[in-house]
């Protein structure tokens, strides 16, 4: 059939070049496109499943990526996002005006937010925003010095052989199906049939059993060096990611931005609910005595450099190291800490990469 085709082309082309020899070279340039779009579709028609599998492949990946919107994502019920609130207290502030479509009731910013003019908020900035009644509680985190959980943990006794799912250190070989390897972020949310049991540290703050032992040593080698550290944040339930999350987003919205820019920024610095680590009991916010705040600054004290340096040896990494940002899709939070084990840990911190990045390589 395609010599054929072509057969019939080139005989045109000589018929009508012979009777008028001027028309050569435009004869020869249709006849070029003419069989330049023959050949191309039936290289589409030839690959038409192909190309359908790519598409929708490319669909799927834009779909479920870490800034689609959430409703695309929506498992963990965080879209509480109330819009008319939203722009009563927009309205309110005075600061850059929103509209809300009623049809499908998207927040959109009239005037468009340039990239460089954002400011990164941290928790404690969005907290000062708002007073909710509805979220009354919520905003006081508990926290708690070393010295005060030490002492109210002074009778615990440390578990030995009773804990599950322990990777035998003699080996030196990694699990995916580990619990302390669990990779938690935007792409890999929390399982559905993920358990665990909590225990208390102190007051209302819990974390997961398996890694107080090694929390509590930590902070009793901390303690030995003379390094104050403060505790906050250890387990954190989905009401109050759900919290953080959506306040974040509602005061970048009042800053100017769209909500799709809202979203993406706000989960460059709070993970997105039903993708925090926090959620399972594994992920600790640490800072100090005399530096509470929960920014880059932190790294440069004295408490943030003995944590980058000697949490590996209790199991624990930093987990959004500076540099990563690409990798992990947080920003640096040299207050952050997980718990990974003590071999993986070391692992990790010795040669300066992410739990991504281990969790690729090693298991």
């Amino acid at each position: 059939m395609e010599n054929e085709f072509r057969g019939k082309v080139r005989h045109i082309f000589l018929k009508v070049v012979k009777k008028n020899k001027y028309l050569k070279k435009p004869m020869l340039f249709c006849m070029t496109i003419v069989l330049m779009g023959y050949y191309a579709l039936r290289h589409l028609a030839d690959n038409g499943k192909r190309y359908a599998s790519i598409g929708f492949v490319a669909i799927f990946f834009m779909l479920n990526s870490s800034f689609a919107f959430p409703v695309m994502v929506d498992r963990g019920g965080f879209m509480s996002l109330d819009v008319p609130d939203i722009k009563q207290e927009t309205e309110a502030s005075g600061m850059a005006e929103v509209i809300v479509t009623e049809e499908s009731g998207a927040v959109l910013a009239k005037e468009p937010v340039m990239e460089d003019e954002i400011e990164i908020l941290d928790d404690e900035d969005v907290m000062d925003y708002y007073e909710d009644a509805e979220h009354h509680g919520l905003e006081d985190e508990d926290q708690y010095t070393l010295d005060e959980i030490l002492e109210e943990n002074e009778d615990y006794q440390v578990e030995t052989g009773d804990i599950p799912n322990q990777q035998d250190s003699s080996k030196n070989a990694f699990y995916a199906e580990d619990w302390r390897l669990v990779l938690i972020n935007k792409q890999h949310l929390i399982p559905e049939d993920y358990t665990f049991e909590l225990v208390t540290i102190k007051g209302c703050m819990q974390c997961d059993r398996r890694i107080k032992d090694d929390l509590l040593a930590m902070l009793q080698g901390a303690k030995d060096e003379g390094v104050n550290l403060v505790i906050r944040s250890p387990y954190r339930d989905m009401s109050r990611q759900e919290y953080l999350f959506n306040r974040k987003i509602k005061v970048y919205m009042q800053k100017g931005m769209s909500y799709l820019e809202a979203y993406k920024t706000a989960s460059q610095t709070v993970t997105v609910p039903g993708a925090s680590e926090h959620q399972i009991g594994l992920a600790i916010d640490i800072t100090s005595d005399n530096y509470a705040s929960l920014d880059a600054g932190f790294g440069d004290t004295q408490a943030g450099e003995w944590l980058a340096k000697h949490s590996c040896e209790y199991g624990f990494i930093l987990r959004y190291p500076l540099g990563k940002e690409s990798i992990t899709g947080i920003e640096y939070e040299p207050w952050h800490f997980r718990y990974v084990g003590k071999e993986a840990a070391t692992i990790i911190m010795e040669k300066g990469i992410t739990l991504e990045e281990f969790v690729e390589s090693y298991s």
